[in-house]
C-alpha cells in the first residue's frame, strides 16, 4: 500500500483547483445503466472509487472507453450479465448500492455482493428496501450478498425513512421509469442528489423540486442518449482544501468551489476568525451550480462558542465535519464536536493525539477539541475512511517534523494525484509504494 511521507509546519501559497466530486461520478456511472445508449461523461475523477465503479460496470457487460484523461464514454445498450459482476470490486465499494435503483426496470433477479467502503460503524441497508420496496423492488439480505428480485415498477407515494444521500438517489431512479407519477418526501437535496437529477433530466426525465427536500417524478418510458454532461466539483474536496490552508495558516486559493454546498461551513470559520473572500464568481461547466474562488488568508482562530455537528443539506455537510478537526487544533478554546451520524468516525479524531493535539472523547459520537495545539511529527496508519483520513494528512501538513501516514488507499479512493497537487503548494510530501 501507498504511504505518505511529509516534513510538516511549513506555510503553503499559490492556488489549487477543486477536481469533480467523487460521489456525483459514481452516482452518473451507476445511473448510465437506465440508458440503453450512449452516455458521455466530462470532467470524470480519476480516483480509486471511480476505478472500482468502472470495473464493475465492464465486468457486467458495459462497454467502456476513455476518450482522452478524464472524458468517459459509457455503453450499455448489451444485454447485461450481473451473474459475472466483479466481486472484489463490488465489496471494496459501498457506491456499488447505487445498482439497486439503477438497474429497477432493467434486470428481473441479480445478486450484489455485500458491499465496504469507509468503516464507519454499523450502515443499514434498511432506507434502502423501504424506498425501493415501494415501487416494487425487494432485496433480500443473504451472508454475503444481496438477491434483488424486481418486478414492473410502479409509482408511489415515498416518505424516506432516513434523509441519506444514497436512498434517495436509489428511489429517484426507481420513480423515473416507474409509470405514472412519483413524490419523495424528505429526501436529501444534498450535492450528488442535485446533479444526479440534472443529469437525467437531460436524458428526457421529469424531476421536479430539484433542490429542495420533496421530488416529484412523473415516470417516462425510457431515457435518451447523453452527448455530453459535466460532472459538478467537489464540495467536500474544496473544504479540505479550505482545513488545509486554515490548519496550516497559509495563504490560498482554492479554485472551482461550489458555493451553495460551503456557505455554512463558511460562516461557521467567519464566527471562528478566519479571514477569507469570494473572488470570479461563475456558474459550473454544466450549467446548474454557482462557482467561485475562496480566497483564505492566515487569521488567528477562536473556538466555536457552541457545539459543531453535520447534518443533511443545507446543514453542514456531514461528510465535511471531520475538517474541523484539525482547524480546530489551531483555535484558541475548547469546542464540541458532535459526530452523531455514524457510530465510530469520532474515534479516528483520536488519532490526532498523536500528533499533540488536544483531543478528548466523551462518547462515541463526540469529543472536545482545545486549542490552540503545536502539532508535532509522528508516525501513523491511515483510518479506513476518506475525510477522517484527510483530516490526519492535514494535521500532518501543519506538524512539525516529519510524519508517515500509512496505508494511503483511503485517501486515494477520493482524492487524485494529492501528493503531487500539494507538493505545488510547498508542501514537502512525497509518496511512495
Amino acid at each position: 500500500m501507498a504511504k505518505f511521507i511529509i516534513h510538516g509546519g511549513k506555510k503553503l501559497s499559490g492556488a489549487i483547483s477543486v477536481n469533480t466530486a467523487k460521489n456525483s461520478a459514481v452516482a452518473l456511472l451507476c445511473a448510465s445503466l437506465m440508458i440503453h445508449d450512449e452516455v458521455v461523461l466530462y470532467d470524470v475523477p480519476r480516483i480509486e472509487e471511480v476505478f472500482r465503479i468502472l470495473e464493475i460496470l465492464e465486468s457486467i457487460g458495459v462497454d467502456v472507453t476513455w476518450r482522452d484523461e478524464y472524458t468517459v464514454h459509457v455503453d450499455s445498450s448489451k444485454k447485461l450479465t450481473m451473474e459475472h459482476i466483479h466481486k472484489k470490486a463490488t465489496e471494496v465499494t459501498r457506491s456499488s448500492l447505487l445498482l439497486f435503483g439503477a438497474l429497477a426496470a432493467r434486470e428481473r433477479i441479480y445478486k450484489i455482493y455485500k458491499s465496504g467502503g469507509c468503516r464507519l460503524g454499523a450502515r443499514t441497508v434498511k432506507p434502502h428496501v423501504f424506498a425501493l420496496q415501494k415501487f416494487g423492488v425487494s432485496i433480500e439480505s443473504k451472508a454475503k450478498y444481496y438477491e434483488v428480485k424486481n418486478v414492473p415498477l410502479k409509482s408511489a407515494e415515498v416518505v424516506m425513512y432516513e434523509s441519506g444521500d444514497t436512498p434517495t438517489e436509489n428511489a429517484i431512479m426507481a420513480a423515473v421509469l416507474a409509470p405514472g407519477l412519483t413524490t419523495i418526501k424528505f429526501a436529501s437535496s444534498n450535492y450528488m442528489v442535485q446533479d444526479l437529477c440534472y443529469f437525467l433530466n437531460s436524458a428526457g426525465a421529469k424531476i421536479e423540486g430539484i433542490g429542495s427536500t420533496t421530488l416529484t417524478i412523473s415516470g417516462v418510458k425510457k431515457l435518451t442518449t447523453i452527448k455530453k454532461y459535466h460532472i459538478m466539483p467537489d464540495p467536500i474536496e474544496a473544504m479540505s482544501f479550505i482545513a488545509l490552508a486554515v490548519s496550516t495558516k497559509s495563504s490560498l486559493t482554492i479554485q472551482n468551489c461550489p458555493l451553495d454546498f460551503l456557505e455554512l461551513e463558511l460562516e461557521k470559520l467567519s464566527v471562528m476568525g478566519q479571514k477569507f473572500s469570494l473572488k470570479n464568481k461563475r456558474v459550473s461547466e454544466n450549467g446548474k451550480f454557482n462557482i467561485v474562488d475562496i480566497v483564505i488568508s492566515p487569521s488567528p482562530l477562536r473556538a466555536l462558542p457552541d457545539k459543531i455537528y453535520g447534518r443533511p443539506f443545507p446543514g453542514l455537510n456531514i461528510d465535511n465535519l471531520p475538517f474541523f478537526v484539525p482547524m480546530l487544533t489551531q483555535a484558541k478554546g475548547r469546542t464540541l464536536v458532535h459526530d452523531w451520524v455514524y457510530e465510530n468516525r469520532a474515534i479516528y479524531y483520536l488519532e490526532l493525539q498523536k500528533l499533540g493535539a488536544h483531543i478528548t472523547l466523551l462518547d462515541p459520537h463526540r469529543v472536545f477539541v482545545e486549542g490552540a495545539s503545536q502539532l508535532k511529527g509522528n508516525e501513523l496508519m491511515c483510518p479506513p475512511a476518506i475525510r477522517p483520513a484527510v483530516a490526519v494528512l492535514i494535521a500532518m501538513l501543519a506538524a512539525r517534523g516529519k510524519s508517515v501516514l500509512r496505508n494511503a488507499y483511503p485517501i486515494e479512493r477520493g482524492y487524485e494525484n494529492l501528493a503531487l497537487r500539494l507538493t505545488k503548494l510547498g508542501a514537502d510530501i512525497i509518496r511512495e509504494e
